[in-house]
């Protein structure tokens, strides 16, 4: 299943892709679908090349009108084509497999009304599941679909939807039509797309810089319609076309441009050219976070930007896969800033994407953002934080060193010059070049081709009556990582109001480069109440604080005028706690003392999620269960003392539910669910119910009976998935051995319901239920990897892993489980490392909990 760089370079040279005409038939059956795929391409005369095509049978393979025998040429997973002339015409004739892994084309039913649904999943490398391609983005071509499915299916693709044709009746008379879409313009296969099913949807329109006018579709399963908030998706999308077309210079691409929530995917989104398909969890049917609400809109304007950055002009090789991911990921946050109500995008930005490049960035298996990309399954580990939060950080970091006006000046001819063409990074790092006229060759190698996060804190020299007489940026780096990168960013002088607000009272802005920086311009200034080192969160680094400005903080943390700055001063917090510098119960204390002050809705769940993180891996042992239940009596009385309905409220409560373990937190609990204890403004709806369920499974309040219960309330794709958690999580001996047996033994669940029940497996108040498995774990992994597909596999490795035996039997056991494998598994070797440091790091932070 793998292909290489050199196979794909090769492949490259010998041959151009003009078209691709496929056709498909969705009628056969609930295991595979009929596909059909004719090929039209040049070549050197005479040479040999492949193709990619993953099967369940192989009918007929005609080369320029030649015969080729299936048996000898095709393997289920390559085609070989010999002899090839000049110009080509393949036919392919094929059954392909439907997948129930959210790869290839995925195939689900509806248990609300029996309906099936599709849609396809192709990036990396899985267009090949669905029909015969040269599956490398560099071989761009057009692509026409001709598919014929049951008549009262909708059947959305890259190009406008046609009208359908009554065909034949199917099986058992069923009404079938064939719909023939026209040719896309030249695109690369991973973002081709085929969405099927009786789809619902909403239409709307927009009009692009250049008159046209664009045609806009959301849609969604029959059954989740009543929860679809169409409007506001559409008024996203305008304003990402208005903010992205002034900014690109160029005009919206494609003809149409249709949004489709789709069950059971694995990612948040997927970038199909005027197709985008995005995870159905964001149609919400209850009250959910505004930080929810908030993702959802940055992973709308995410996918647009994509239109542009990665579908119009797109990535040579996966080695650039950082580039396309952390553009859209820039992009979308600065278009949230400055064209949508979601102004704060930035201090989440910093919360949430920034902590996760941080976290990234400090294991062991961290790699430059410019990363060498060797194969198929380099890439597959490597949608990570590096790629994502970590590029888009230094894109950030990019634009303050060459100047906003500048950089969308260079992204402006890039899209120019380049247009429905295959780029790499220089490229576009020419025209930043000349639009800046900085230098951007030695930028580019600390910055892209170095891994590893800098540490910055301030060091000061006081006169007598506390006036700054000197002050230098200190530079640091681990010994493992020891490059030192040079810093656009700002520091932020704060001091405590008569009103106690945290006000800035002084900001300068400068270059910091090497170990030490002296910033003359600060001296005799008064020293503050505060410096916060990199205010406006500029740069990518860890910021640590001098000793006044940290008591400043955790005595006015919630007193930040502004979020930003708290966001800053709660990451430093964050850092120090994880690195083992701060008592994590120390941490624990700061998030409770401030966090009901927090305004910022995504800054709380990330809090929230790092709390939960703490006490399970971070608080000593002898203190765990007393601070555990200590956290969740305190949540309790903030849901009970915050304003009723306010999103603070449901986030307390639902961490609350998450950590109840004593018999007073559990009863109430269930009396949450039952009704007879109630908080002003909450409603218990049935997604909150399901998991206060959950809560009482695992405090053992709960069983089979009281799920299967709200399962009969709740009989839909959600309550499947909440009740695979819930009874994977019954704590006996007999449902942990049944959740083993069903996700690692028999392995027949679909993405979903496995995802789902690994949660619950590993969800305890006694992990002396998980110990059993330690063993059967490491004896299993080597063949999971083997037999499944990578996002299958991968959750079972990564979620599975004994990380809540946190000892350092665990961390032995794992060496010796890496010492042992070949050397031809990469993708487990990472998975297995960055299981390791999380434990390891766990034994760091709980010896220094004292």
């Amino acid at each position: 299943m793998n292909l290489t760089r050199a196979e794909a370079r090769e492949r490259a040279d010998l041959i151009n892709v003009d078209s691709y005409h496929v056709t498909l038939d969705l009628t056969r059956g609930e295991n595979v679908f009929g596909s059909t795929t004719t090929v039209n391409f040049s070549a050197a005369a005479g040479s040999s090349t492949f193709i990619d095509a993953v099967t369940d049978a192989v009918h007929s393979v005609t080369l320029n009108g030649r015969e080729l025998d299936p048996f000898e040429v095709s393997d289920g997973i390559r085609i070989q084509l010999p002899d090839l002339a000049g110009q080509n015409e393949l036919t392919v004739v094929a059954d392909a497999p439907y997948m129930n892994t959210g790869e290839g084309l995925h195939r689900f039913v509806d248990p609300v009304d029996g309906e099936v649904y599709l849609y396809t999943q192709f990036e990396v490398p899985d267009a090949r599941r669905m029909f015969a391609v040269f599956e490398q983005p560099d071989l761009k071509a057009t692509f026409k679909f001709t598919v014929t499915a049951p008549s009262h299916w909708d059947i959305v693709s890259n190009s406008p939807t046609p009208s359908p044709v009554s065909t034949s009746p199917g099986p058992e008379g069923a009404a079938r039509s064939i719909w023939e879409f026209a040719p896309t313009p030249p695109l690369s296969s991973y973002v081709t797309a085929l969405i099927a099913g009786p789809y619902q949807s909403v239409r709307s329109d927009v009009t692009g810089s250049d008159g046209r006018v664009i045609p806009l579709g959301v849609f969604a399963r029959k059954s989740l319609m009543q929860y679809l908030d169409a409007d506001n998706i559409f008024e996203l999308t305008r304003q990402g076309f208005e903010f992205f077309e002034a900014q690109f210079g160029c005009p919206y691409p494609f003809e149409k441009y249709d949004q489709l929530f789709v069950p059971e995917f694995n990612a948040g989104a997927m970038e199909n050219a005027g197709a985008v398909t995005i995870l159905e969890g964001y149609v919400f049917r209850g009250k959910v976070p505004e930080a929810q609400v908030e993702r959802r809109a940055i992973t709308v304007l995410h996918e647009l930007a994509h239109m542009w950055f990665g579908d119009l002009v797109t990535m040579r090789w996966w080695n650039d896969l950082w580039l396309n991911e952390s553009f859209a990921e820039y992009m979308s946050h600065l278009a949230a800033v400055e064209n949508t109500k979601f102004q704060s995008a930035w201090t989440t930005f910093a919360s949430v994407e920034k902590s996760w490049a941080y976290r990234q960035d400090q294991l062991p298996t961290t790699h430059p953002i410019f990363a060498e990309i060797n194969d198929l399954q380099d890439v597959e580990v490597n949608f990570d934080g590096i790629t994502y939060a970590k590029g888009a950080s230094v894109l950030r970091q990019l634009v303050a060193w060459v100047g906003p006006e500048q950089f969308m000046s260079g992204v402006r001819e890039y899209f120019a010059k380049h247009a429905w063409r295959n780029t790499e990074l220089g490229d576009l790092m020419i025209e930043l070049e000349k639009a800046s006229g900085r230098d951007l060759d030695q930028w580019g190698h600390l910055w892209l081709e170095t891994a590893g996060v800098n540490t910055l804190e301030p060091e000061l020299t006081l006169d007598a009556d506390g006036t700054i007489s000197g002050f230098a940026i200190l530079q640091s780096a681990v010994a493992e990582q020891p490059t030192l990168r040079p810093h656009r960013l700002a520091v932020g002088f704060y001091d405590v109001t008569d009103e106690g607000k945290l006000e800035r009272v002084h900001r300068e802005e400068l270059d910091v480069d090497g170990q030490r920086t002296d910033v003359p311009a600060l001296a005799g200034l008064r020293q503050p109440d505060l410096i916060l080192l990199n205010d406006d969160d500029l740069a990518y680094a860890k910021v640590r604080l001098d000793e006044k400005s940290l008591a400043t903080a955790k005595s006015h943390l919630k007193d930040f005028r502004e979020s930003l700055p708290r966001t800053l001063v709660w990451g430093s917090a964050w850092d120090a706690a994880r690195d083992g510098e701060t008592p994590a119960r120390g941490y624990v204390d700061l998030i409770l003392a401030n966090i009901a002050a927090e305004s910022d809705s995504s800054v709380i769940l990330v809090q929230l999620r790092q709390l939960a993180t703490t006490l399970t891996f971070y608080v000593a042992e002898e203190h765990r269960e007393a601070t555990m239940v200590a956290a969740g009596d305190r949540l309790w009385d903030l849901a009970s003392a915050v304003p009723g309905g306010s999103d603070a409220q449901l986030q307390f409560v639902k961490s609350y539910a998450l950590l109840a373990r004593s018999g007073q937190q559990l009863d109430t609990v269930a009396g949450l669910l039952e009704g007879s204890v109630t908080l002003p403004g909450l409603t218990v709806d049935q997604d909150l119910r399901w998991e206060l369920v959950a809560s009482l499974v695992v405090g053992g309040r709960a069983g089979q009976e009281q799920i299967d219960a709200e399962l009969a309330r709740d009989n839909t794709s959600s309550g499947q998935n909440a009740a695979a958690l819930a009874e994977a999580a019954i704590p006996t001996p007999e449902a942990k051995a049944a959740a083993w047996e069903s996700i690692v033994v028999t392995g027949e669940l679909s993405n979903a319901i496995q995802a789902s029940a690994v949660a619950g497996f590993t969800r305890v108040l006694d992990t002396a239920l998980l110990e059993p498995y330690s063993e059967k774990y490491f004896q299993a992994v080597p063949g999971i990897v083997a037999e499944r597909t990578h996002a299958l596999a991968q959750q079972i490795v990564v979620g599975l892993y004994p990380a809540q035996l946190t000892t350092q039997a665990t961390v032995d056991r794992t060496d010796d489980f890496l010492a042992a494998l070949p050397e031809d598994s990469a993708a487990l070797r990472r998975m297995m490392l960055e299981n390791r440091d999380g434990v390891a790091r766990a034994l760091r932070a709980r010896a220094a909990d004292i």
